[in-house]
């Protein structure tokens, strides 16, 4: 049977690697799970798929051919330094990345010159404005400053001048910048004989790597991230190879430097704003032991044997999900009613009907059923991921919704846990208080359908919702919940992109630039931050770079009232004008309009379909914000019973 390994190999053959590039991640994300027990994604046909040996593989790639085929790649600068050889993680990172549809532009440091690479202005790591940044430390990095013959005080001491390196490091490196912890070899440890030296050294090491995580508390700008080795290892093989220690300074081991690179790709994956934001699940052998339309709900368990613990437990998982923002829904071939009284009362279930925001149990095929959920949750299906236990489920839902991610399941339910978490799906750089509310915000959407259902009209529902909107700067504490609004919205975001939470910050600070929080409210509640605008101020106009606006609240005048507000405040800064661009992406064609249907005209005509459109607003006639929207801030810090 064909690999993907196989198939990568055959289109390298035929030189086709960069025009099949889009094949790639298909490729790399085939069946997962079939490849023994424990075998995570990535697992294909007869054995697990090496990320190194595709990031061989793809070593050659020309990347400005890959971009011509498929300019929309998202082409990733990452440069690597550290305190040993650090080249091997090279190859790993982008078979890792390219599985997430990633393009890596690898920029290599020097061997141990990792304290250069990160502060010298004009060096080469700098110069290539790295989106991210690796530094990979090791044991070297505290015991190359412990005289010859030390005592576990001495590595204190050395460990605590590491320490101010890396926290040095960390206020001037370019891009985010990724440290890890650093394991204690045992032949560092058991050159002390006695088991009390033994015993304080591993206090010492431990303290040393809990400081080190403890940096990104006191990271205002969300660009550090210190990946912990730890659970990686308890998973993988040994930290190093004694020969390639000695002889090559290689003192992180092929098997951790791929868990680290797998880690890293999770982490590029969701800077590039592709975080899944919906986890759907099967019931039947996924969610609960048993059929429940074959055993009823008596015959179903997640508690009370063995395999029922397994499910009791990966349950209580996708509640911790939840919890963090995770949306959970239901995808099962069974009748609803029976589905909505075992999530009701059964006595070992852990989830209950109200920790779903969409509950589909019916007799749809599967790739139908999570269209209609992302459908009814406005998402694109790429921010979906599916767990079943079925083969035949899975693919037909990669066949028939390949954009949904796939968590392959089997029989063994102690592997269910290991498998839904292994790729890191949900993995975020920041939780914001808006992440943690987003399960409720869901129930209030359906609160929130239910009114427009019993409305006469859309305009009489609008009216009835009461909708609030403050527009003003960020606030401190936004900065993170406006990055990730940038990076992830698709539908609303008229010039494409976004931007990470250190960029914003500076755009904050910068007077020429105008950066602005958007804020909702309604009958229903509080929706949070919800858009941003960002613009630039040169000669007397307002050049809008940019806005985003939430999926959650398109429809409701959100947008058209913070653009109104935004002439109004030019105008009265006595601007001359406000121009704008809208620049097509995949999937911002509802927006195309936006600005034309606010008085903006059209500068030039023709172009090519993916052309940027530019548009003007000469500020004669400002539109009025729309009459059932009541604006309670603005940027001129006032608020609008005025502006109703």
């Amino acid at each position: 049977m064909t690999t993907g390994l196989d198939r990568l190999r055959e289109l390298r053959a035929q030189g086709l690697l960069e025009k099949a590039y889009d094949e790639v991640p298909g490729l790399l994300a085939q069946e997962s799970g079939r490849g023994g027990p424990g075998a995570g994604p990535g697992t294909t046909g007869g054995g697990p798929v090496s990320a190194a040996a595709a990031g061989r593989l793809l070593g050659g790639l020309d990347a400005d051919a890959v971009l011509a085929h498929h300019p929309s790649t998202r082409v990733v600068t990452v440069a690597v330094t550290g305190q040993s050889t650090v080249g091997h993680v090279i190859d790993p990172l982008r078979g890792e990345l390219a599985r997430h549809g990633l393009l890596l532009k690898p920029v290599l440091g020097e061997h141990g010159t990792y304290l250069r690479d990160l502060t010298d202005p004009g060096g080469e790591l700098r110069a290539a404005r790295p989106d991210l940044t690796l530094c990979l430390l090791d044991a070297a990095t505290v015991f190359a400053q412990v005289p010859p013959v030390w005592r576990p005080e001495d590595v204190e001491r050395a460990a605590e001048e590491a320490l101010g390196r890396c926290a040095a490091l960390a206020e001037g490196a370019p891009g985010t910048l990724v440290l890890n912890t650093v394991p204690l070899p045992r032949d560092r440890s058991h050159q002390l004989i006695d088991h009390r030296s033994r015993a304080l050294l591993g206090a010492v090491w431990r303290e040393f790597n809990a400081r080190l995580l403890r940096l990104t508390e006191s990271d205002p700008d969300g660009r550090l991230v210190v990946v912990d080795l730890e659970p990686l290892i308890g998973e993988g093989g040994p930290v190093t190879d004694p020969r390639l220690a000695a002889h090559a300074k290689v003192r992180l081991g092929a098997e951790l430097l791929a868990a680290y690179a797998r880690e890293v790709g999770h982490l590029a994956r969701a800077l590039s704003g592709r975080v899944r934001k919906c986890l759907v699940l099967d019931l039947d052998n996924t969610l609960w032991d048993g059929v429940l339309g074959e055993e009823g709900p008596e015959g179903v368990a997640a508690a009370g044997t063995l395999r029922g613990e397994a499910f009791g437990a990966f349950q209580k998982v996708v509640r911790q999900l939840g919890s963090q923002g995770v949306l959970l829904a239901v995808s099962s071939k069974n009748d609803e009613g029976p589905v909505l009284r075992a999530l009701d009362t059964h006595p070992d279930l852990v989830l209950r009907e109200g920790d779903f925001v969409r509950i589909n149990a019916n007799w749809e095929p599967k790739d139908a059923n999570l269209a209609d959920i992302a459908r009814e949750l406005d998402l694109g299906t790429d921010a979906l991921v599916f767990a079943d236990d079925s083969p035949a489920e899975r693919a037909l839902v990669r066949h028939g919704a390949p954009d949904v991610a796939v968590v392959a399941l089997d029989e063994e339910p102690a592997l269910h846990v290991t498998r839904l978490l292994a790729d890191g799906w949900f993995d975020t750089p920041r939780l914001t208080d808006e992440d943690r509310a987003r399960t409720g915000e869901y129930h209030r959407q359906r609160e929130r359908r239910a009114l427009h259902a019993g409305s006469g009209s859309h305009e009489e529902f609008l009216r009835a919702l009461e909708v609030r909107v403050g527009l003003g700067p960020p606030r401190p504490h936004e900065f993170a919940r406006m990055s990730q609004l940038t990076l992830r919205t698709n539908q609303f975001n008229l010039a494409g992109g976004g931007h990470p939470e250190s960029e914003l910050t500076a755009l904050a600070a910068d007077p020429a630039r105008l950066l602005l929080a958007a804020r909702s409210a309604d009958r229903f509640g509080d929706n949070g931050l919800v858009g941003a605008v960002l613009g630039t101020v040169a000669e007397g106009v307002l050049h809008l770079d940019n806005m985003w606006l939430s999926c959650r609240v398109l429809a409701r005048g959100v947008e058209q009232a913070c653009l109104a507000v935004v002439l109004e405040r030019a105008r009265a800064l006595g601007l001359s004008g406000v121009s704008a661009r809208y620049v097509p992406t995949v999937r911002n064609h509802r927006a195309r309009d936006f600005y034309p249907s606010c008085g903006f005209t059209r500068v030039g005509t023709g172009g090519p379909p993916d052309a940027a459109v530019r548009f003007h607003h000469d500020l004669a006639r400002v539109p009025e914000v729309p009459a059932h929207v009541r604006i309670t801030e603005t940027p001129g810090g006032r608020g609008t019973d005025e502006h109703r």
